[in-house]
């Protein structure tokens, strides 16, 4: 008896279509981690389909994989060069993301050893210290522009460090910073908002938008109700109901003791699955419109649900992500985010894609 996610391929689509009507510029997809954990190979013809024309991975090989399905889009992959990757990259026809001048190097050698231009995209350090051009690194580009000699930068981007809490200063201030340090590159297009950068009104709308977990039904606006359609339904079948006695525990460790007459459901769930172990004693599941508590110990393989007070019997389903308790919840309830639920999802659940 298998769990099943159905993914909702027709909220996808509309949830970019949404977001693109938003923005004056271009708007983007990002498929990375095998598009948050959904399937990269189901989405992007769905994503192309409503109209997307830039797609972004983190790695190269995911680009690569992409690149069988999509094969007229732009496809770039944000993590940067590599020793002996830039011939890949232009095979492929991956637009690299240089994030220092030694990517900049490596593309400029492939340029020259080809003895034509190639595209790319700049990533600009403004506040996240993780990849990007430092404020040094652009001085020394714009001491010495043959650098970039062969190197067509395209876009221009940064990330920005705090795009869900809005009224933080830093917004602005590393907007500012990027539009400043973006003038280095005249002919580049500008891209800076991510999915929660696209709230955060005109100042940060650019020509090219990068959002991803928005597309997949994530909160971008965390203090606000969720403006994007719900994309996953995880509903998995009651294995075995115990009656437990007042005083008996359940699971592992004993980590919950029941206080009356009990009954507990065992569903085939479990960490393994990417149902965290830290949801033990605090996540809640569906019967119908009923929430259900997991109690006890989040196992590998099993979890436990205390449904003492609805009428369920072995067969019947829980849900455990769906419309009255979707990732954000869940995420709460695990002391994460929503991009951890989802990248999380197992391989063992029945995946079925619908609304197409």
């Amino acid at each position: 008896m298998t769990a099943l996610l159905e993914i909702d391929l027709g909220a996808i689509a509309a949830n970019w279509r949404q977001l693109a009507a938003m923005h004056p510029g271009e708007t983007a997809a990002v498929l990375k981690a095998d598009a948050y954990g959904l399937g990269a190979a189901r989405l992007a013809p769905v994503l192309a389909k409503a109209g997307c024309k830039t797609f972004f991975t983190a790695h190269l090989d995911e680009a690569v994989a992409l690149r069988e399905i999509l094969p007229t889009a732009r496809i770039a992959a944000l993590n940067g060069l590599f020793p002996h990757a830039a011939a890949d990259f232009y095979e492929h026809n991956i637009t690299p993301v240089l994030g220092s001048l030694r990517d900049i190097a490596l593309w400029h050698a492939e340029a020259a050893g080809l003895g034509r231009p190639l595209p790319c995209m700049l990533h600009l350090e403004m506040g996240m210290n993780r990849l990007g051009l430092t404020a040094r690194e652009l001085e020394t580009l714009r001491a010495n522009p043959t650098l970039l000699d062969g190197v067509q930068v395209d876009v221009a981007l940064t990330h920005l460090v705090a795009a869900d809490a809005p009224d933080d200063p830093v917004n602005r201030s590393q907007a500012m910073a990027f539009y400043e340090a973006a003038r280095q590159f005249p002919g580049a297009k500008k891209s800076l908002a991510n999915s929660s950068g696209m709230f955060l009104g005109p100042f940060f709308h650019t020509n090219l938008a990068r959002p991803g977990a928005a597309l997949y039904g994530v909160n971008p606006t965390p203090a606000h109700p969720n403006p994007m359609r719900g994309v996953v339904r995880l509903t998995a079948p009651i294995l075995q109901i115990h009656d437990v006695a007042p005083g008996e525990t359940v699971g592992y460790s004993g980590v919950w003791r029941a206080e009356r007459p009990s009954r507990i459901a065992t569903l085939g769930v479990g960490y393994a699955d990417g149902y965290h172990r830290a949801l033990t004693n605090t996540a809640h599941a569906y019967f119908d419109d009923t929430p259900i508590p997991l109690v006890g110990r989040v196992s590998m393989d099993l979890t436990t649900f205390d449904v003492t007070d609805v009428p369920a019997t072995p067969g019947d389903t829980l849900t455990l992500l769906g419309p009255r308790h979707g990732v954000d919840a869940l995420a709460t309830e695990a002391k994460t985010n929503g991009y951890e639920i989802l990248t999380s999802l197992g391989r063992r659940f029945k995946r079925q894609y619908i609304g197409a």
